[in-house]
């Protein structure tokens, strides 16, 4: 099977928006506080173009994205590959290695003759913060 590429997204004014303002938090935040955020700053973007570049990041790898309450959100990747552990009342996330999970995903996927197995974990608890409420 041919190895399928990417081709470089362009570099407009909105994907440098976006970009600027998910490298200034390292925090999850939906598709909608995003677009929020660039409209309070003057930014003249609509809700589709913010969709587009997110999923264009996230499928580029750039992003990482959780499910919580059934919205997707979005933050910028700080590490190459990671896990999450977020927690199920606030969304506070966590990134965390996991050798063990690699190297059992590695096993099971040779077990089954598979090769160029990606995967994703997440973790969901109370936060520290969130236990005593």
């Amino acid at each position: 099977m041919a190895e399928r590429s990417t081709p470089p997204q362009r570099s407009t004014r909105q994907r440098r928006a976006l970009t600027a303002l998910l490298g200034e938090t390292d925090d999850f935040h939906s598709a909608q506080e995003l677009h929020e955020i660039l409209r309070s700053r003057g930014e003249t973007m609509g809700m589709a173009t913010v969709y587009r570049l997110l999923n264009a990041m996230a499928d580029a790898g750039d992003l990482d994205v959780l499910n919580h309450s059934g919205e997707a959100i979005y933050r910028r990747c700080s590490t190459e590959h990671h896990h999450h552990l977020v927690c199920r009342q606030c969304g506070r996330t966590v990134e965390v290695s996991g050798p063990a999970v690699e190297r059992w995903t590695q096993s099971i996927a040779g077990e089954h003759g598979f090769s160029d197995v990606s995967h994703t974990l997440e973790l969901f608890g109370l936060c520290p913060a969130c236990q005593g409420s």
